[in-house]
C-alpha cells in the first residue's frame, strides 16, 4: 500500500482566528476587492493544475459572486457545497489562490495539494500479515461451535466485552456507521449481510459518485477500509470473525486517492456532507487528511484546508453524526510544546519543520467534536506506537500491539485480525484499528440510545469506558531500557488512555 504513514493528533484546543465554532455561518474574509485579472497564457501553460477549496458565505449571492470570480481567475467549479460555503475548484493559475481571497464574501482560499492533478493516509502500522491456512484451522478448532470460525484469534473483542455484548445486543439495523477510507468490499460475506449500499458512494475528487460498487477499493492492496468496517460490524453468521457491533449496518465512502491512495481535503469533506445527508448515524475516520500533517493556520492554503475540513464536519454533527478518528501512530505527546513534522508535504517533496500543536492541526482528529481514539494492546497497556498527549485523548481502544502477546489465542498475534479485499482475512495493527473499536461501541450506544445526541453519545463512551490508570511503572514497552513516553493525568482521566478504554459490555446495558 503506498504512502502508510504515521498517525498524530493535535490538542483539541482551537485557537482560531477563523473560529471553529459549532456554525458555518462564518465571517467574510477582510480584503473585499474585486478578482484580480486572469493569468495570462503563457503563465497558464508552464503551471499545473491544481484542486483548491474555496470557502466563502453560505448565501446564495455571494456564493454566484465566488463562481463568476473563480471562472474568471481562469478556474473551473468541480462542485459547491452552499450548505456549509464550500466550493471545490481546479486552476492551472499560479496566483488562483491569490486572487481568490482578495474576493469579496471569501473567508478563505488555498490549494490542497502540492502535486499537479495528473496521473495514504491511513493510520496503521506495519505492513498487513494473511490468515494462514494453518491459523485459520486453529483458530476453528479452539473456537468450538458457539462462536464465529476465527473468534479464537479475536482477543480484542474479548478484551472489551464484545463477544458478551452480542448476546445481549448486538447493535441495531436504524444504527450505520460510515468507514470513510480507501474503500470497502461489500462482496465479503462477513460485510454483505449488513452492507448498505444506498448509504455508500465514492467521494474521489471531492464530488459523490453513488453507482453501483463505486465504494469499492480501486486495487486490491488498498485493504484498509475492509479490514476497519469488518472490526466495526463483521456478521456473526458463521463465517470468519465478527464485528464489535454485528448488528448494525456499515457503509463504504471510498475517499483515497486510486493513485496515490493519499487522502485530499475536497474528498474527505464531500465525505462529510454524504454521510450527514445519508442519516449516518458514526463515521470512523482512520486517517489524516493529506497533504499536510499538520496544518498551520500562518500558511493560507492550510488555513483554507482547516476552514474546509471543520465546516463539513461540523454540518455532519448538526445533522446527527458522531465523528472518530484514530490518533496515531508516532507515540508523540500531543500535550507537547513542540512536534517535529519531517513527512510533509506528503505528495511532493517534504520539508522538515517544527510546528507548534496548538497552532497547526491534524485533521479530523483536531477539530471540535472529534472522537479522538488512542490504541491498546492486550495487557491494556498503551500500544507502543499509540501518539498521546494529556487532554487530547478522550478514549482508548484496542489497537494491537506486536509487543503484547495474547496467551489464550491459536496464533499468539497480538494485532487485529479482520476481513481483508477478496474473501480474505488478516492482521494488522494501529490506531487505524482502534478508532473502528470504539466506532463499534458507539454504535451499540446508539442501538441503546436511539435518542442520544453526537454530543450524548460522546459524553456516554467515555462514562462507560475503563481507565487502567497511568503505569506505575516506566513506560518501556519494546524492554530497550529506554522510557518511550510518559503518561500524565490521574486514574480517571490521562494522557494514554482519555477517559478510559471502552467497554461494549457496558455500552448495552441501559
Amino acid at each position: 500500500m503506498a504512502h502508510l504513514r504515521s498517525r498524530r493528533r493535535i490538542a483539541l484546543t482551537v485557537p482560531l482566528g477563523i473560529a471553529l465554532a459549532a456554525s458555518v455561518g462564518f465571517a467574510p474574509g477582510v480584503a473585499t476587492a474585486a478578482p484580480d485579472a486572469p493569468a495570462t497564457a503563457s503563465a497558464k501553460a508552464e503551471s499545473p493544475k491544481l484542486a483548491y477549496v474555496v470557502n466563502t458565505r453560505t448565501d446564495s449571492k455571494t456564493i454566484a459572486y465566488v463562481k463568476r470570480a473563480i471562472a474568471k481567475a481562469d478556474g473551473t467549479v468541480v462542485v459547491a457545497y452552499p450548505k456549509i460555503g464550500v466550493i471545490v475548484a481546479h486552476s492551472a493559475n499560479p496566483d488562483f489562490g491569490k486572487q481568490l481571497r482578495k474576493v469579496k464574501g471569501v473567508h478563505s482560499a488555498g490549494a490542497t495539494r502540492t502535486s499537479p492533478l495528473t496521473a495514504a493516509g491511513t493510520t496503521e502500522e506495519g505492513a498487513p500479515t494473511l490468515l494462514s491456512k494453518a491459523d485459520a484451522k486453529a483458530a476453528k478448532a479452539q473456537a468450538g461451535s458457539a462462536a464465529e470460525p476465527l473468534e479464537a484469534d479475536q482477543w480484542d473483542l474479548r478484551a472489551i466485552g464484545a463477544d458478551k455484548a452480542a448476546k445481549i445486543n448486538p447493535g441495531s439495523k436504524k444504527v450505520t456507521v460510515g468507514v470513510i477510507d480507501t474503500g470497502v468490499d461489500d462482496t465479503h460475506p462477513d460485510l454483505a449481510p449488513n452492507f448498505s449500499a444506498s448509504q455508500s458512494a465514492s467521494c474521489v475528487g471531492g464530488k459523490a459518485d453513488t453507482s453501483a460498487g463505486a465504494w469499492r477499493p480501486e486495487k486490491p492492496d488498498h485493504y484498509h477500509g475492509t479490514h476497519v468496517a469488518g472490526e466495526i460490524a463483521a456478521a456473526r453468521n458463521g463465517v470468519g470473525v465478527a464485528g464489535v457491533a454485528p448488528g448494525v449496518k456499515v457503509a463504504g465512502i471510498k475517499v483515497a486517492d486510486p493513485v496515490s491512495e493519499l487522502f485530499y481535503p475536497e474528498s474527505v469533506v464531500c465525505a462529510f456532507v454524504f454521510a450527514a445527508d445519508k442519516g449516518i448515524e458514526i463515521t470512523n475516520n482512520s486517517y489524516y487528511v493529506d497533504p499536510w500533517l499538520y496544518n498551520c493556520m500562518d500558511d493560507p492554503d492550510q488555513r483554507a484546508i482547516v476552514d474546509a475540513v471543520n465546516r463539513a464536519q461540523l454540518y455532519a454533527q448538526k445533522k446527527g453524526t458522531l465523528n472518530l478518528a484514530s490518533a496515531g501512530n508516532s507515540n508523540h505527546d500531543l500535550a507537547a510544546d513542540e512536534i517535529l513534522d519531517d513527512s510533509s508535504p506528503d505528495d511532493s517533496t517534504p520539508v522538515p519543520r517544527t510546528i507548534d500543536p496548538s497552532e497547526c492541526f491534524d485533521l479530523p482528529t483536531q477539530l471540535p467534536g472529534v472522537v479522538t481514539v488512542s490504541a491498546t494492546g492486550v495487557q491494556n497497556l498503551k500500544s507502543y506506537y499509540s501518539t498521546y498527549g494529556n487532554g487530547v485523548i478522550d478514549i482508548a481502544a484496542p489497537g494491537g500491539d506486536k509487543y503484547q502477546i495474547p496467551a489464550d489465542t491459536p496464533s499468539k498475534n497480538g494485532r487485529i485480525l479482520s476481513t481483508m479485499p477478496g474473501n480474505e482475512y488478516g492482521w494488522l495493527q494501529g490506531t487505524s484499528m482502534a478508532s473502528p473499536h470504539a466506532s463499534g461501541v458507539a454504535a451499540l450506544l446508539k442501538s441503546t440510545h436511539p435518542k442520544a445526541s453526537p454530543a450524548e453519545l460522546q459524553r456516554l463512551l467515555k462514562k462507560q469506558a475503563d481507565n487502567p490508570g497511568c503505569p506505575t511503572t516506566p513506560y518501556d514497552p519494546d524492554g530497550d531500557g529506554k522510557v518511550d513516553a510518559v503518561c500524565e493525568g490521574g486514574k480517571n482521566k490521562n494522557g494514554f488512555y482519555g477517559s478510559g478504554i471502552v467497554d461494549a459490555l457496558e455500552a448495552v446495558k441501559k
